[in-house]
């Protein structure tokens, strides 16, 4: 959790009565969010891991199963390590540290969710994706890396699950985010990524926007 895209999209669903549900390092941050979404009577709770640290980011999703008898309507993953640095001057053990976060932590967070989803036959998964993974830059590259892997990681558990009602889309972000640009600002993004979830089917599972 944390500003921008993520705390627009908890406010987007959370105007549609759901419990909004965080996890973060920063523990000030998510009290400051949670008293944010509570002004504008939302209901919220958090919970404390960090998104690379595979055994604190099950616990945390477990306990959240657990406070709603296992059921989560709407996964939204949304972390991602953002460095500024050549691929040819990174170090391999770099960018194995950012995958934890960059993929890693939406294959650990998917493992929590898909089988209550599966078993109801309901729910969405949702992905923040990137530019990156359409045009990588060897100047970021890292995240191109991870983007691209987070892309296949959707479409793998799309096919996983194509035979069940549970949705799952990722919007592809090929702008940089700012709060006062036209299309590429938080609460636009929101949109879609409520749009995918809403969508009376599965037809539409990535939006490149």
């Amino acid at each position: 959790m944390g500003g921008g895209i993520s705390y627009a999209t908890a406010l987007r669903f959370g105007h549609e009565d759901f419990k909004i549900y965080m996890i973060s390092r920063n523990e000030q941050k998510l009290k400051t969010y949670q008293e944010m979404l509570n002004n504008d009577e939302i209901d919220s709770d958090y919970k404390i891991a960090d998104a690379g640290d595979e055994y604190a980011l099950e616990k945390a999703l477990t306990e959240i199963k657990q406070s709603q008898n296992e059921i989560i309507d709407v996964l939204f993953y949304n972390a991602a390590v953002v460095r500024q640095k050549h691929i040819l001057e990174e170090s391999i053990q770099q960018i194995f540290t950012d995958l934890k976060v960059n993929v890693g932590g939406a294959i650990t967070a998917v493992k929590a969710v898909i089988e209550p989803m599966r078993k109801n036959n309901r729910g969405t998964i949702l992905f923040t994706g990137g530019g990156l993974a359409l045009t990588p830059l060897p100047t970021y590259g890292s995240l191109s890396i991870g983007k691209s892997a987070l892309l296949s990681l959707s479409r793998q558990i799309a096919t996983e699950l194509k035979d069940t009602n549970v949705k799952v889309g990722t919007v592809v972000v090929r702008g940089y985010v700012t709060a006062d640009h036209v299309k590429y600002n938080p609460t636009s993004i929101a949109e879609e990524f409520w749009y995918i979830h809403h969508q009376s089917g599965k037809e539409l599972s990535e939006i490149v926007y």
